[in-house]
């Protein structure tokens, strides 16, 4: 029976090539679409939105920290692919005791590599993961930062204010587009006008999501920061760590190519 670590260093054993595939993570779902996993996957959350034409017509299993475990039960996966931060612990848990369960903890890019490869070998499809590994990694590698790295605050959130702290995967992305994260608290801190003037961000990037934030949020927080530089960002690139950063340095370069004109 073939073992394959997780990036929680368990083992999954799989006694064949899946066939009934739970994905409750957004990016790691479209990664198993890009991979050719249309007929495998049987159960998606809500908040799965790429591939648009494909994931509609998949069973909704419920939110990334609300699944129907019950759903998920009658769905009788032989594989559930799910992630440490995104997906609520007990339910993980609950479900590891019923199907095998296969879970990411991702960082930074390395683990995002790490993650595409095991995945596509347990799912049957190497060749595929490893052509995608080999482009993203090629195309970061293309990618130059900003000579002069700007101090930047990533918004996530409002009300309260939430931004990306250091030991995240987002964070790992600003650091490759040359950003020097101007938290430097663990995670995703709660902030306010205070403590945002006192981090004293040049550039303030606004995340399409897990926020929606939108052009009137801009002269919101200009008005606590009048000096700042600030953006509206697709969250989805700084976010997403499955076959979506073939994407990410594309848009990194669009965005630090703006920057340079407008420093």
């Amino acid at each position: 029976m073939p073992h394959y670590p997780d990036q929680l260093h368990r083992i999954v054993d799989l006694a064949e090539r899946p066939k009934r595939i739970v994905s409750v993570v957004p990016s790691q779902t479209e990664l198993l679409f890009d991979l050719d996993l249309v007929d495998e996957i049987v159960g998606v959350t809500k908040f799965c939105v790429h591939p648009k034409e494909k994931v509609r017509i998949v069973m909704k299993i419920g939110g990334t920290k609300q699944l129907d475990i019950a759903k998920i039960t009658d769905l009788k996966p032989d594989l559930i692919i799910a992630n440490k931060e995104e997906n609520d612990q007990q339910q993980i848990e609950q479900l590891m005791e019923l199907f095998p369960v296969w879970v990411s903890d991702i960082g930074d890019l390395n683990g995002a590599v790490e993650m595409i490869e095991i995945v596509g070998e347990m799912v049957g499809k190497t060749a595929e993961a490893k052509k995608l590994t080999d482009t993203i990694r090629q195309d970061f590698a293309g990618l130059l930062p900003l000579e002069r790295k700007l101090r930047t605050a990533y918004f996530i959130w409002r009300n309260p204010y939430m931004v990306t702290g250091c030991n995240t995967f987002i964070d790992n992305m600003l650091s490759r587009c040359g950003f020097i994260n101007a938290f430097d608290q663990p995670r995703y801190p709660e902030i306010d006008g205070t403590l945002l003037r006192q981090a004293k961000p040049e550039l303030i990037l606004l995340s399409s999501e897990p926020y929606p934030f939108k052009e009137k949020h801009i002269e919101e927080l200009q008005a606590i920061l009048p000096e700042a530089v600030i953006k509206l960002v697709d969250g989805e690139m700084f976010s997403w760590y499955g076959s979506r950063l073939l994407q990410a340095p594309g848009y990194f370069k669009q965005l630090l190519e703006v920057l340079s004109k407008s420093a």
